[in-house]
């Protein structure tokens, strides 16, 4: 079991890393990494609407696409961020992955004299404070799980480089969104600093959580690759942003799974084009189900006939039929 501290803060090169362990190491991975400022958006999610587009602008900030489910985040270097990258258990369901990769941090956080919790899908919460959100990825029989972990982080570029979308506060008042979340240095009993806190996860977790880790130093062959990648992909206009959607048909709804987004191009009764996005998590490629509907006629029983044949919640995890189908129409 390998284990990296990775000391490049490019978020482009770190994520084009990440997804190099992933798809490229049979071992499993325990990894500590931090980005310089930069916004993180999920894999499916509509970067134009999740950024405040002005404020990233102004600021020369990077936005880059992950592997992963889930939200957009804003990193800086107050944020740690952690990997798990295993086998996965076929049986286990995204919350029992959440559940198994966050034990190791809970702990070792509790070792500080801090009690925190995992709450909801994949948030940890400390007083009902978030400090931590998780991501998960498939590819083959590999699990990817990464988090943030806010230690001394800046709230108010937090704030100001995400965008506030109305959808996110159904039921909450949105200027209470900052009072939700905390840094993990507000809670320690004696002052540390973020690369101390590194150190400490660092040993608490390989030397107290058992699994016989070894650190793990990048050949020049993984440095070529994963500099390939972030060329290639990491870097691109093109897979950070997409296409700005412009779509005859556009819906979102925040159910509470998650957040879904649905444009779609409709021509006499036929569906053209259709694309999802959102923070919600997955088990297959949603690119899979839109090419279902393309050609599919625009009515609730054809619509039904194609869902008959798959399992919706490997698209978008717990979602209903009629949570489906109520995004098709206004």
């Amino acid at each position: 079991m390998y284990y990296i501290l990775d000391n490049s803060t490019d978020p482009q090169w770190n994520l084009a890393a990440e997804e190099y362990l992933f798809k490229r190491f049979d071992q499993p991975v325990f990894r500590l990494w931090r980005n310089a400022p930069s916004i993180i958006i999920g894999l499916h999610q509509n970067a134009y609407a999740e950024i405040n587009i002005d404020y990233v602008r102004n600021n020369n900030i990077p936005v880059v696409r992950r592997l992963s489910g889930g939200g957009a985040v804003f990193h800086d270097l107050g944020n740690v961020n952690f990997t798990f990258i295993d086998n996965r258990n076929a049986s286990e369901e995204t919350s029992q992955m959440f559940a198994r990769f966050t034990k190791p941090i809970l702990d070792a956080l509790g070792e500080l004299g801090i009690e925190a919790c995992l709450k909801g899908r994949n948030d940890l919460v400390i007083d009902d404070r978030k400090f931590s959100g998780n991501a998960v990825a498939l590819y083959k029989n590999r699990v990817l799980q990464h988090g943030t972990l806010l230690f001394s982080a800046s709230m108010t570029n937090l704030s100001q480089a995400l965008a506030n979308r109305p959808e996110n506060f159904v039921g909450k008042a949105v200027q209470s969104n900052r009072a939700r979340v905390t840094n993990i240095s507000e809670h320690l009993s004696q002052k540390m600093d973020v690369e101390s806190f590194i150190l400490f996860l660092e040993k608490y977790i390989t030397e107290k959580m058992g699994g016989n880790y070894q650190m793990y130093s990048y050949t020049s062959e993984d440095l070529k690759n994963i500099s390939k990648l972030k060329l290639e992909k990491y870097s691109l206009d093109s897979w950070n942003f997409g296409l700005s959607p412009a779509y005859g048909y556009s819906k979102v709804t925040r159910f509470n799974w998650g957040l879904m987004e649905l444009y779609m191009q409709v021509e006499k009764g036929v569906i053209k084009d259709i694309r999802f996005y959102g923070n919600y998590f997955f088990m297959k490629e949603t690119s899979l189900l839109e090419r279902m509907f393309v050609g599919c006629l625009h009515s609730p029983e054809s619509l039904k006939e194609i869902i008959k044949t798959i399992n919706l919640s490997d698209y978008f995890v717990n979602i209903t039929e009629e949570e489906f189908l109520s995004m098709f129409w206004q």
